[in-house]
């Protein structure tokens, strides 16, 4: 009986993301294709807002790409917190060759106050357009990218918009656990129920590429009202939503590129820097545990045991069946958002190891011990 019982919990447990990804896929597709639109859009000012500290690496190439752009009208305006590096050399470089560029310095930070926050809701600030586009350092824009996040938000008309980049990886940890970002998103979000609801229960996005709309954004306080966040990801869509406006998000794979992580340790790092925030914290800890490795590693558990017992072949059919559909959120992700075929290939480890990460990050949490993330805590 107790066998049946895993049994059922198991495949309810594993339809369900897969459902909810495939239906979720068609949903988080980018749904302006209109040339009329575009180019209502490539008129509209918008001011390009860039933290930057220790960013020296990358961030040449992002104004690279910047100035690249199609967009008729647009600011970039780069806040250089405090790096140990030549970031802002690398920017008065860039100034030299466009006075579409502007560096600005930011004073230390407060008490209380995440550097990101600080630095964003200083470029806010010194934003001139009505349209804020808040982007990582590390991310990379097509030509034509500003015009079509403005023509996005243009026809969802929400007051937040985010996109979510390609996820460019190199390293194994980064194949595996990288897309796990678009895995969770995707298979547990419904987005059908967040675009009819301001409810902050559905806030989500992507701290890479937030478009908001200025006169919302000081409404709502913006990044000073999440000032000791690390997770703006959900924290930003969540302020704009706890004030009664509306968040969005698409699929920015085709305008958009990054690379957050380089590196084993990086990734370990990065994805426990602000766990706490997100899934590993007392009350989502547990639930999510269960249907991250009840829809994927339950299955092949039960299927080992039913082979060793010699169930019947009917439920080793099922269970079987069961163990192949968990990889299909994976694997079409991998080839819809040009993700690793081989980390969609060892999701059962990146799930395993997902997991553990946030419980990791809880444990830490409850000690008191914090992740240090380019020289802070």
């Amino acid at each position: 009986m107790l066998s049946i019982g895993l049994i059922v919990l198991a495949t309810v447990l594993c339809l369900l993301p897969v459902a909810m990804f495939l239906k979720n896929a068609r949903l988080f597709q980018p749904a302006v294709s209109d040339p009329s639109q575009l180019e209502k859009s490539r008129r509209t000012p918008i001011s390009v807002c860039i933290p930057a500290r220790n960013e020296s690496k990358s961030i040449g190439a992002a104004l690279e790409c910047l100035l690249n752009s199609q967009h008729e009208t647009f600011e970039v305006l780069v806040l250089d917190d405090h790096s140990e590096d030549n970031t802002a050399q690398i920017v008065a470089d860039w100034i030299k060759r466009s006075d579409r560029v502007k560096l600005l310095q930011s004073p230390p930070l407060p008490e209380g106050w995440n550097g990101k926050q600080h630095a964003c809701w200083q470029l806010a600030n010194a934003a001139t357009h009505e349209f804020m586009l808040f982007l990582d350092a590390d991310v990379r824009l097509t030509p034509d990218a500003l015009t079509r996040i403005l023509a996005e938000q243009s026809v969802r008309d929400v007051s937040l918009l985010s996109g979510f980049p390609q996820q460019e990886t190199g390293t194994f940890s980064e194949k595996l656990l990288i897309p796990m970002m678009h895995y969770v998103l995707l298979s547990y979000l419904p987005i059908d129920r967040m675009r009819a609801s301001a409810d902050p229960g559905f806030a989500a996005g992507c701290g890479q590429l937030f478009l908001a709309k200025k006169a919302d954004y000081f409404a709502c306080e913006g990044h000073s009202a999440i000032r000791g966040s690390r997770h703006d990801g959900i924290k930003l869509p969540r302020t704009f939503r706890k004030a009664g406006m509306q968040t969005d998000l698409f699929d920015a794979t085709d305008i958009a590129k990054c690379r957050m992580y380089e590196s084993f340790a990086q990734v370990q790092r990065g994805l426990l820097k602000n766990a706490t925030e997100g899934i590993a914290n007392a009350r989502l800890i547990g639930p999510f545990t269960v249907l991250l490795l009840g829809g994927t590693i339950l299955p092949m558990g039960l299927f080992g045991v039913g082979v060793q017992r010699a169930w019947s072949p009917m439920l080793l059919m099922l269970l079987a069946a069961l163990c192949l559909l968990s990889w299909i959120p994976r694997m079409v992700a991998s080839v819809r958002f040009r993700q690793s075929r081989l980390g969609a290939a060892c999701h059962p480890i990146a799930i395993v190891w997902f997991v553990g990460l946030q419980w990791i990050a809880l444990v830490r949490e409850l000690l008191g011990l914090k992740t240090r993330w380019r020289g802070r805590n």
